[in-house]
């Protein structure tokens, strides 16, 4: 068992959370949701997918019913994957958004309709509910369909981000109707009621999400879109499935981490910590320049590659083995030069967008779930019947040849990413994940390093400064990461911006760490106080 230091020596409101059931999320309404259902004689998933569907009317600014999700999911004996990302609609090509926006652009435009691929989150929450639940899915919609009928009283880090939206988005089909009560973002402690959105739980609560792909929301998206120029069809929902997926993995000094395998950027944590292996990390001091700046080079190797080559698996032109080669991560690690900064290209391996929930049960179930509207409300359109709010995942799409470029039934490259960490012969040890785009990689690899090399509790390793590789020599720090590791950074080459904005810049995380017997020593939960979440338990 981990001997973890609970000295925690970073500012934070927050403490670590032990347990023997437990649920972890960015707001406490989800984090009680959750519970509820453990105290009814619920599971893990029944946890999780009662979170999730929560979170979307509690955290509008990061997800909605229109989200896609991912799952990794612990069931006693061994680990499933679930990509529930959504593809493309059938009428996609290069040449629909050529002869719409322009033949020179080179993605698909960030918000709007044409924006918005096929929304996965709701099949998910069924998929893992026929599968692994253990109550009744009309019961997991319940408190999700009580908050949004009720409404609940807007938390500050909400708030700001609403607020900060705004502008940008108010015109958008749906917006201002839909997230705009009184003509503007609700203020810290004002109610916000989402009736609309109650009224498509309900429905879908009552249809087990049928309602969502083949019935009266389905209609209703088809004709949204069409009334804003879109080609998402009600065929296109009917013909969506989630698919179950073997997780890709990575050992890392004894612990295994596991991610979903492409169209996400989960590979990137994996290359990063095969690179980091190669060092002695746990003999740098945890803060200090030298650790700080071998886990950025890291970091920049893994992305080098992950924008090159990850996409739809069907598309790529190397697999996730050849990435994840223990000789070929060797010889990227050889590139890494301690006293400076680099600008890495990809290598070649070929031998000759976010709310993040996780929950565990005293039986030994772990689940570790993600989804997603992508950068903050998505497309920023919301369906205004159903209160569906759409994510904008197409923009991931590029309309360049390549192995990412846009195709009818397509699925786009992913930043949302769960984590999962085992050890020894697959010993179930963490469930986890960082929200924020393509923090997510670098979250899991920075928080795993402090709690594996360093033996930082969760809590702490999810309350000490970040950083965040942006392209080239650019990264972005946390205003608290000690001044003289910032300065010695800057002196090997790194381009630093110090930034206070901790919510969308260094990503927010939920930890759930399995101390032992689940029905004795139980569990020990992080909730990241970057959002205004909460771990609880009994």
């Amino acid at each position: 068992m981990m001997k973890f230091n609970f000295h925690n020596p970073y500012p934070t409101t927050r403490i670590p959370v032990l347990a023997r059931n437990v649920c972890s999320t960015s707001h406490p309404l989800a984090a009680q949701a959750g519970l509820r259902m453990l105290w009814k004689g619920g599971n893990a998933v029944d946890a999780a997918v009662a979170a999730a569907a929560a979170m979307t009317i509690c955290e509008p600014v990061s997800n909605g019913l229109g989200s896609d999700a991912f799952a990794i999911v612990w069931d006693g004996s061994e680990l499933h994957g679930l990509n529930s990302s959504g593809p493309a609609p059938a009428g996609w090509n290069p040449g629909y958004f050529h002869a719409k926006y322009g033949a020179l652009e080179k993605k698909p435009p960030k918000r709007g309709i044409d924006s918005v691929t096929v929304p996965g989150a709701v099949a998910s929450w069924r998929a893992l509910s026929d599968r692994f639940g253990k109550l009744p899915f009309a019961d997991l919609m319940q408190p999700a369909i009580e908050i949004a009928e009720c409404g609940y009283l807007l938390p500050i880090v909400v708030q700001q981000k609403w607020a900060a939206a705004t502008d940008e988005l108010k015109g958008l089909p749906g917006f201002a109707q839909s997230l705009l009560p009184w003509g503007r973002a609700p203020q810290v402690g004002e109610l916000f009621q989402f009736r609309a959105a109650a009224r498509a739980l309900r429905s879908i609560a009552e249809t087990k999400g049928d309602a969502f792909y083949r019935g009266e929301i389905a209609q209703a998206l088809e004709r949204f879109s069409r009334e804003q120029g879109g080609v998402l069809t009600a065929r296109d929902l009917a013909a969506f499935q989630p698919e179950w997926v073997k997780p890709i993995a990575q050992n890392y000094r004894g612990y295994t981490l596991h991610e979903i395998p492409p169209n996400g950027q989960g590979i990137a944590a994996l290359i990063a910590l095969g690179i980091l292996d190669q060092f002695d990390v746990a003999g740098l001091p945890v803060d200090g320049p030298d650790s700080q700046h071998l886990q950025v080079e890291a970091m920049k190797l893994a992305f080098a590659d992950v924008y090159r080559y990850v996409a739809e698996p069907s598309a790529m032109e190397v697999t996730p083995a050849q990435m994840l080669d223990d000789a070929y991560l060797a010889s990227r690690a050889k590139l890494i030069d301690m006293k400076r900064a680099q600008d890495f290209q990809c290598g070649n391996p070929v031998k000759g967008g976010t709310i993040y929930l996780t929950a565990a049960d005293e039986d030994g179930m772990m689940v570790s779930f993600i989804q997603s509207n992508f950068m903050g409300f998505g497309s920023g359109c919301v369906e205004p019947n159903f209160g569906i709010s759409l994510q904008n995942r197409g923009h991931g799409f590029s309309l360049e040849p390549g192995p990412n470029q846009v195709a009818p039934g397509k699925r786009p490259f992913h930043t949302i990413i769960p984590g999962f960490l085992t050890r020894g012969n697959g010993e179930p040890v963490m469930s986890f994940g960082v929200m924020g785009g393509n923090m997510q990689p670098q979250g899991h690899m920075q928080t795993l390093v402090r709690m594996i090399d360093y033996q930082q509790n969760p809590q702490a390793a999810c309350d000490a400064p970040r950083w965040r590789f942006n392209e080239g020599l650019s990264i972005n720090v946390e205003a608290q990461m000690p001044s003289a590791t910032i300065e010695a950074l800057i002196a090997r080459g790194h381009n630093i911006d110090v930034i206070n904005d901790n919510y969308q810049d260094f990503g927010a995380g939920q930890f759930i760490w399995r101390m032992g017997d689940p029905k004795v020593e139980g569990y020990v939960a992080a909730s990241d106080s970057r959002r205004d979440g909460l771990a609880a338990g009994f």
